[in-house]
């Protein structure tokens, strides 16, 4: 929604009035979902009683406001103002710069040739170290290290992807599920009833139902508690594996979330590609591909956009799902310029109505709004879009739209902490990214936009990202502000190549060509860096963090084909299908960097007793570390196995795979195993676009650290960054965490 939030308490009120008026039930998200969706959706349209409802809840909303709110530091304002306090900080001033995937050889490399000279100014001010990332080095296990000051035996986030010991289908032993939250279906209702096409539950009819919920999966204390506790402010953006934000316990803690925030489809982003060639639709995990059908009555070209499905409509048979919203979208050439435009219509209750952009060729569009109505009563489900004219000629159209983002002012889904937070960030600055995984790295992944457009999608979101950042400089006054960069690491991922062998696809001149945009990332970063010194003074503890480095990825290791292969695993199609034969099955792979036995009292279907765990443990690591690569014999694919019951410590630990496989450097699992399927061969060159990473053993891609104020440990670690935020606020390292500050501490005990 356009409308600016003024100032004034008055137009605070109204706003969040119309807020109410337009079905933007915000504050009772979490409690009052689809029914259906994985993610905490939008409150259900209450047929019979909603209209009270919204009356109800807009004067709950408008007292609200004389004491909710992210803190604004030491202001005393409410969140609506956007303008900077003029009050004097009360608190010490610390400033987190988290750059994800930051590796320390290329910063090294570009301060000793005076092209980051901020960076330069805090090594020289303080110090600069490599940082010892996560075991293993994945972002939501390095992030969770990061909030937690401790090890993921204590959080209990150990990969991607973790496994489920309830799965849907009987026979199944395990299945995978996301690492960082845990979707919680809405309760049965009492009975169901239809009205026309559409199916209702008695939950409908309750304001108050409880629905389907989505809940943070990460343990531990994060370290924001501690300060929160004592009215310190804290504000954090783009957060990474904090989805669904936690809550501020004393109300001076705010959140926006990053790294999980999912799509409006309810997954982690799915892009969808039209094209006027003959083609039938295609999933593509991550993406969708379909047909601009002609329509000969208008000479318009036809998308189906699909949206997020509709729990008010009959259940498929086959799938067990309802179906999806779709939206037309016409696409008009223009005859004679390379140019179109874009039709479609947003539905409402109040009305339908048309919206239309015109585009040239190799464009991108701002953003825009595109509307799902469920039933002809509502409820309207809101979201975004960019579209990306990519050719248009007489012969060929071919379009790119982004994924359905939720819209800031106007959230389907809690992503920040207070909810109303996103909102505020929006009126300030416009529409913006708001899926964890902005960059699009899927279509790059499947080829749908080349090297060129998919860096300059990434730039768009580094773009807002300095807008964002440009706005919490204003907004900060003191405490901690923390501000995230997804774009040094996922551009990384597609970028990346620091060998001297050949590129799997790309020429020597582009190789080196994309490998200098990473470079430019960096010099970005020492700029974010600068604003963030011009504005907050010389008086703040400054701290630059990556969470791990990077290295080339140029072949892949098949672990699930490999214990196959070695008798490990019987399964003549994946291992989570009906073919596979769990009492023959000792180990299965499940994640980018995970083993876990078959142990018996464990998984549903358990065949290894857990007296001969140990020795199964220590047989498979042994042949593991000595499997070599048929084309380098000389080379080991694996450097190192980490035992979990060793390397990790607390009660999550036994969550946690039972081996961690620790890949050599330009080494990976393969894409296969990730989600337990099989490869033709063990060990295989990836030829994707996506061919740098750092999922591999931990001593190989250390983050970074920089700080203004001597770094007192010769080997600082993630989990070390809490413990020294919490100790220049005079509180000592809890008990809750492992790490130590690198940073001069208080003495005592924290309460």
């Amino acid at each position: 929604m356009g409308v600016e939030r003024a100032n004034s308490l008055f137009h605070t009120q109204m706003h969040w009035f119309r807020l109410v008026m337009e079905f933007k039930y915000e504050r009772l998200a979490q409690k009052c979902g689809t029914g259906y969706s994985p993610v905490p959706h939008f409150c259900r349209h209450r047929i019979m009683l909603f209209t009270i409802m919204r009356i109800l809840f807009a004067i709950l909303i408008c007292l609200s406001a004389f004491s909710s709110g992210c803190d604004r530091a030491t202001s005393g304002q409410t969140t609506s103002a956007p303008a900077k306090p003029a009050k004097t900080p009360k608190f010490k001033k610390v400033l987190v710069l988290g750059c994800d995937g930051m590796d320390p050889k290329l910063v090294r490399r570009l301060i000793d040739e005076g092209r980051m000279p901020n960076f330069a100014k805090l090594e020289n001010q303080g110090g600069f170290k490599p940082m010892e990332t996560s075991i293993p080095p994945q972002s939501p296990v390095a992030w969770s290290n990061f909030i937690t000051g401790a090890n993921p035996g204590v959080h209990g986030v150990f990969d991607f992807i973790h496994r489920d010991f309830t799965p849907t289908k009987a026979a199944n032993n395990v299945q995978p599920r996301p690492s960082t939250s845990i979707s919680l279906p809405a309760p049965t209702p009492w009975s169901t009833f239809t009205i026309g096409n559409y199916n209702f539950t008695t939950s409908h009819l309750n304001p108050f139902a409880a629905g389907a919920e989505t809940k943070l999966a990460r343990m531990g204390v994060p370290f924001w508690d501690y300060l929160d506790e004592r009215g310190i402010p804290i504000q954090m953006y783009k957060l990474a594996a904090n989805y669904p934000p936690s809550e501020s316990k004393h109300g001076h803690m705010c959140c926006l979330a990053g790294m999980g925030v999912p799509d409006a489809l309810a997954s982690l982003g799915t892009y969808q590609h039209f094209t006027t060639e003959p083609r039938a639709p295609i999933e593509l995990g991550g993406g969708r591909r379909d047909r601009l059908a002609r329509d000969f009555k208008d000479g318009s070209f036809v998308a189906t956009l699909r949206g997020p499905k509709n729990e008010f409509l009959p259940t498929n048979p086959r799938t067990g799902e309802p179906p999806d919203m779709q939206k037309d979208l016409r696409v008009y050439r223009d005859p004679v310029n390379p140019c179109v435009k874009i039709k479609w219509t947003n539905e409402g209750v109040a009305g339908n109505t048309i919206k239309e952009v015109v585009m040239n060729e190799g464009e991108w569009s701002d953003w825009h709004e595109v509307h799902f109505l469920k039933t002809p009563a509502g409820p309207t489900l809101a979201a975004m879009v960019r579209f990306y004219l990519q050719e248009v000629s007489s012969q060929r159209i071919r379009l790119y739209v982004s994924p359905l983002n939720f819209i800031p002012t106007n959230s389907a889904a809690v992503i920040s902490e207070p909810p109303e937070f996103v909102a505020e960030i929006g009126e300030a600055i416009g529409p913006f990214y708001t899926q964890g995984f902005a960059e699009s790295f899927k279509a790059r992944h499947f080829n749908d936009i080349n090297d060129e457009e998919y860096r300059v999608q990434a730039d768009i979101v580094l773009d807002e990202s300095m807008k964002m950042l440009d706005y919490a400089l204003e907004r900060y006054v003191d405490g901690v502000l923390f501000f995230y960069f997804s774009g040094t690491d996922l551009q990384s991922h597609i970028f990346w190549w620091d060998s001297d062998r050949p590129h799997p696809f790309r020429s020597p001149e582009d190789t080196r060509k994309y490998f200098g945009v990473i470079a430019r990332i960096y010099e970005r970063m020492d700029e974010a860096l600068g604003r963030c010194m011009a504005s907050m003074g010389d008086d703040t503890t400054y701290i630059v963090m990556s969470d791990h480095g990077f290295g080339n990825f140029r072949r892949q290791f098949g672990l699930n084909t490999w214990l196959r292969e070695n008798g490990y695993l019987d399964s003549s199609d994946d291992v989570f299908s009906s073919k596979t034969n769990w009492a023959n099955t000792k180990a299965y792979g499940l994640g980018i960097n995970g083993l876990y036995v078959n142990l018996k009292g464990r998984e549903a279907l358990g065949s290894v007793d857990p007296a001969d765990r140990d020795a199964l443990l220590d047989e498979i690591t042994e042949k593991l570390l000595a499997v070599v690569d048929p084309e380098e014999p000389d080379v080991h694919p694996i450097r190192r196995v980490y035992r979990s019951d060793t390397t990790y410590s607390g009660k999550e630990k036994g969550n946690a795979p039972d081996l961690v496989i620790g890949y050599e450097k330009d080494y990976r699992s393969s894409w296969q195993t990730g989600l337990g399927h099989f490869d033709k061969m063990v060990i295989s060159d990836n030829k994707e676009a996506w061919s740098a990473d750092h999922c591999i053993a931990h001593d190989l891609v250390p983050g970074i650290l920089l700080c203004n104020r001597r770094i007192q440990l010769e080997s600082p670690a993630l989990i070390d960054v809490a413990p020294s935020i919490l100790a220049e606020f005079g509180i000592a390292t809890p008990k809750s965490m492992e790490g130590r500050s690198f940073l001069p501490q208080a003495t005592g005990s924290a309460p």
